[in-house]
């Protein structure tokens, strides 16, 4: 970067009454659009006007090659209490700046913290643009989108990263030239949403994101915030709502970002017990900083009301809820009141949440928080009481929790040789202990398959064929439990290898017959959940699910009832070897009738069912209604009771081996 001192400056700019209200809310951690007051705003008659936060600064200049001929040139600002303000009449619409932030052991070249649009890595510039303005084509969901709500209603989220999904000839598709193929995928699949890894601004590619310098601007990796819009418009089109993974847990200290942005701590803790994290060598914000709340709530805010995203999944909550995350003795401090959680961030998360809840039109906030901590999506409460040396401060009010526990459990479990899985059968039936203790997501997520720990093909082990039919499985698990579900992009093809973010997806695998049938499997699991209310309106209540069958070791089938709180149900029955059963019994909650709804062997799925079964019938069997049916290997059948049993042909039988039973246990 070459720079020229010349004697241009730029104009004073006179703040507003409306301006100035929201420079009060700034300083007081109550704004929610602070991005309107600061960063670069386009003026009617040309030029732009800036502001920034920085009140250590003994001067700030906005340098850019204003000219055109490589040169960047200062231009001054003028300071405001702790902001420093201007306009520059030669600003145009593209160009790259910094601030020159002077301070009292130098000066330092920032990027804008509240910048709209950014260079793409090289220098790590921000771009004139204006911020973006939500569409009109959207009023029509957004009004949609306001009267739903989420936690009764179908949702099953595809996670995407955007640089790796496709790749032809070997280069990222922008936005807007991932819309069509991802929206026509997405619909073949029946996916409800789609979950975009961070798509803010990042130096670093290998973060996938999650290491944040521009919290309003879109990665100019995959091309402009126009782009951007369009993408979520196709997505909004075509029925599909748009979530988008959001970081207010740290950010990266590259020199051009938010770290020690005026010289000192400013967005960061002061305290280094507080203020980086010792894992991701990061820094940690000030959540107790007034100024600092209201940059992560318009953060938020923008997102949701400029974008149009219908949610964000907040990354790393954990790290923000305790002092003592990923630190021993001697480098932590207790809170106030002697505990260890961090009480600023969750009164942040409560803050933020209270405000998507209250303003979001129905936009929600997904927690990815991996710890047992209580009520992550109950309500808040104020504080009441001290106890056990920390205070009872309500629920953060998370609209949804990704379920860690889940994950781990079904995927310890798979992995185990089926014949083994006998003595580890509480593995797989302990998350319904739980399931409605909070609104959960039930997530097979990028992280479990990267950093060696492959795909989840590979974590089924055996052979190619018997780890497609376990994934049919655990897809089904997963469809069929209480919970939202979330799955990771290139697990719907039986990716063999572990995700690479330098690569495309494996797309050639999709011509494979047995893929094809993980696809079509995955089609039905979304239609069967999506047309049947049993399988999401109970998520969250003890009444939308019932044991009929969990303790069967022997066999490792679990048969369970979904309910959909009007009288209506759905019987799943999940046989977890690859053992077929002929002619076995199952219990159901009732005698009658019942139809096969789904099947999971079935050919068109991949499976060897030359013909699905169609109905079976329950009668009464050893005290209790049972079943008789062929159950493949690693079967997973979905049945609907539809008319009460005809007259059992073998009552008398079954009555005389009941009454034997009784007389004689030890021979029963």
């Amino acid at each position: 970067m070459k720079t020229v001192p010349l004697p241009f400056h730029s104009l004073p700019w006179r703040l507003d009454a409306e301006q100035l209200d929201r420079l009060a809310q700034f300083h007081a951690g109550t704004c929610v659009d602070a991005w309107q007051l600061f960063g670069a705003h386009p003026l009617t008659g040309g030029g732009y006007r800036f502001a920034v936060w920085a009140p250590r600064a003994l001067a700030v200049e906005v340098i850019a090659d204003w000219q055109g001929d490589g040169y960047w040139q200062p231009r001054r600002l003028f300071p405001h209490g702790q902001i420093w303000h201007g306009v520059v009449p030669d600003a145009r619409s593209g160009l790259f700046y910094k601030y020159r932030i002077t301070h009292g052991a130098g000066s330092i070249d920032k990027a804008d913290p509240f910048a709209f649009a950014s260079e793409c890595e090289q220098g790590h510039a921000s771009r004139l643009s204006g911020p973006m303005q939500p569409s009109n084509s959207d009023a029509a969901w957004l009004a949609q989108r306001a009267q739903l709500d989420l936690t009764q209603s179908p949702v099953s989220i595809y996670e995407i990263h955007l640089g790796s999904w496709q790749r032809p000839h070997g280069q990222m598709l922008n936005y807007a030239e991932i819309a069509e193929p991802l929206v026509a995928h997405i619909r073949q699949l029946g996916f409800t949403h789609v979950e975009l890894l961070p798509v803010t601004e990042h130096p670093y590619y290998p973060s996938w994101g999650y290491q944040v310098t521009g919290y309003f601007s879109p990665t100019a990796r995959y091309g402009t915030p126009e782009q951007l819009r369009f993408l979520i418009e196709a997505l909004h089109e075509a029925g599909i709502g748009v979530v988008c993974d959001w970081v207010p847990a740290h950010f990266p200290d590259d020199d051009h970002g938010l770290i020690r942005f005026d010289g000192g701590a400013l967005f960061e803790d002061a305290d280094p017990l507080r203020g980086r994290h010792p894992d991701w060598g990061t820094g940690i914000f000030d959540y107790g900083r007034p100024e600092v709340r209201s940059f992560l709530l318009s953060s938020a805010d923008y997102w949701l009301r400029q974008f149009c995203m219908d949610g964000l999944r907040v990354d790393a909550v954990a790290s923000m809820l305790y002092l003592d995350y990923s630190r021993g003795p001697g480098q932590w401090q207790v809170n106030r009141f002697g505990g260890r959680y961090h009480l600023e961030a969750i009164s942040f998360l409560q803050q933020l949440n209270a405000h998507v809840a209250a303003h979001g039109q129905g936009a929600v906030t997904i927690a990815e928080e991996s710890t047992a901590f209580a009520r992550v999506t109950g309500p808040r409460q104020p504080p009441a009481e001290i106890l056990h040396n920390d205070v009872d401060f309500g629920g953060l009010g998370f609209a949804f929790k990704w379920n860690m526990g889940w994950m781990h459990d079904a995927l310890r479990y798979f992995a185990l040789d089926p014949m083994f899985r006998t003595y580890h059968h509480d593995q797989i039936t302990f998350s319904t202990v739980y399931a409605q203790a909070e609104q959960f997501v039930l997530p097979l997520s990028h992280d479990e398959v990267v950093h060696l720990k492959g795909s989840l093909l590979r974590k089924m082990g055996g052979s190619a064929e018997l780890g497609i039919a376990s994934l049919r499985l655990l897809y089904g698990y997963q469809w069929l439990h209480p919970g939202k579900k979330l799955l990771f992009m290139g697990q719907e093809l039986a990716q063999d290898t572990e995700w690479n973010h330098d690569q495309g997806l494996p797309w050639h695998l999709a011509q494979d017959p047995a893929r094809q049938g993980l696809l079509r499997w995955i089609g039905a699991l979304n239609a069967l959940y999506r047309g049947q209310r049993a399988l999401h309106r109970g998520d969250g209540r003890p009444e939308g699910f019932a044991w009929v069958e969990g303790n069967d070791r022997t066999n490792s089938i679990l048969v369970w009832q979904r309910n959909d709180l009007q009288g209506h149900s759905l019987i799943v029955v999940l046989q977890f070897t690859p053992v077929a059963l002929c002619d076995h019994y199952l219990p159901m909650p009732q005698t009658g009738v019942y139809r096969i709804r789904l099947w999971s062997d079935a050919t068109e799925f991949g499976g060897n069912s030359q013909q699905t079964p169609q109905e079976a019938v329950a009668w009464e069997r050893w005290g209790r209604p049972m079943l008789q049916l062929d159950l493949p290997g690693l079967c997973v059948a979905v049945l609907e009771r539809v008319a009460d049993a005809p007259p059992d042909p073998r009552a008398v039988e079954f009555a005389c081996d009941s009454e034997q039973s009784a007389a004689d246990p030890a021979e029963a």
